[in-house]
């Protein structure tokens, strides 16, 4: 092997794009995980590729427990796992040092749901006057069921919070396409103007390995979202970003999350929800109005059933409340 550990793992990530499709967050993904593995190989005694001995790799992830989730620990061993697979794979090394490193069992994990009352507060937060608004009064939301969600709003009397008319719609159209279609952050991040249909209320959102699924909105939705394009996109070309942030750059993850917490401080939430947390409620919502599970995987983007059960769980508490208020076996006292 003629090229260090950084040049092979260059020769992966290039890989990845390349071969494997993989989406720029999941190569940054892998190039911090190997990163922080390089840096630990570096403090012993070595950090050449094919002196790297399975020990190596047991003590790096020895050294994380207690120090970060489990579930991170898991991903940092798959992500060394797959680098020295492809090196074999390429016939660099004749074996692979973290094959045989077990993964930490994972912890058991319940999503975090707000109710469809806590969803409907928090999307329709950034259309209504806050501490610092001194625009007029917005007339209520209609009713409204968990999935559509918020009206369109117009530019006019709806300044929220100081913030500039264009930023409320686009707040507005991201946190509705979030609950409203259930997508991840890094695909609503990365949607450009020519893959919504709103017409159909649809839009084509990239996924996990590279797929591409078809996406739903709600009327209230497509509403908003439409109101944020004519208002702030208006002659974008089809292959530009349809979210943006300043200076008109593609908007980032860290600028999403920064969308949520400001509107749920705004919203009232007795809760500190996360963007995810609107994919969460969206599959768990569904799933309470009784969806078909596979219904909700394919709109979910989960290759594997299995991701999506895990939702069955959430309202299991109250299953068991509604069985015994209803089963005439089980109610107490009767």
């Amino acid at each position: 092997m003629t090229k260090d550990i950084h040049g092979c793992i260059k020769d992966f990530l290039v890989y990845l794009d390349v071969e494997r499709n993989a989406s720029l967050n999941t190569r940054l993904g892998y190039e911090r995980d190997l990163g922080q593995f390089v840096l630990f190989l570096k403090s012993g005694s070595t950090a050449d590729p094919e002196e790297v001995r399975e020990e190596d790799v047991t003590a790096f992830i020895y050294k994380l427990h207690g120090v970060v989730k489990k579930s991170s620990i898991a991903r940092k061993l798959s992500s060394i796992r797959s680098f020295f697979s492809f090196l074999v794979k390429k016939e660099a090394l004749a074996k692979n040092p973290a094959g045989l490193v077990p993964a930490p069992k994972a912890d058991k994990f319940l999503p975090s749901v707000l109710t469809a009352e806590e969803a409907e507060a928090l999307v329709t937060a950034p259309g209504k006057p806050g501490k610092g608004d001194k625009g007029g009064k917005n007339p209520p939301a209609p009713a409204r069921s968990p999935i559509k969600l918020v009206p369109a709003c117009s530019k006019r009397g709806t300044p929220g919070d100081k913030l500039k008319p264009g930023t409320v719609l686009r707040d507005l159209a991201v946190l509705e396409t979030l609950y409203s279609s259930g997508i991840r952050v890094s695909e609503l991040i990365g949607l450009d103007m020519k893959d919504v249909d709103l017409t159909e209320g649809t839009f084509k959102a990239l996924g996990k390995g590279g797929k591409e699924r078809i996406c739903f909105l709600g009327r209230y939705a497509a509403g908003s979202l439409g109101a944020y394009m004519k208002s702030e996109r208006a002659g974008a070309a089809g292959h530009a970003p349809l979210f943006t942030g300043r200076g008109k750059g593609r908007m980032t993850q860290r600028t999403v999350q920064r969308v949520v917490k400001r509107h749920v401080e705004k919203s009232g939430i007795n809760k500190t929800p996360t963007p995810h947390s609107l994919r969460h409620s969206f599959a768990t919502h569904l799933l309470d109005a009784g969806v078909d599970l596979r219904a909700i995987q394919e709109m979910l983007g989960h290759s594997k059933l299995s991701t999506t059960q895990r939702y069955t769980k959430v309202g299991i508490a109250a299953i068991m409340a509604a069985y015994d208020n209803a089963h005439p076996r089980a109610k107490s006292g009767k």
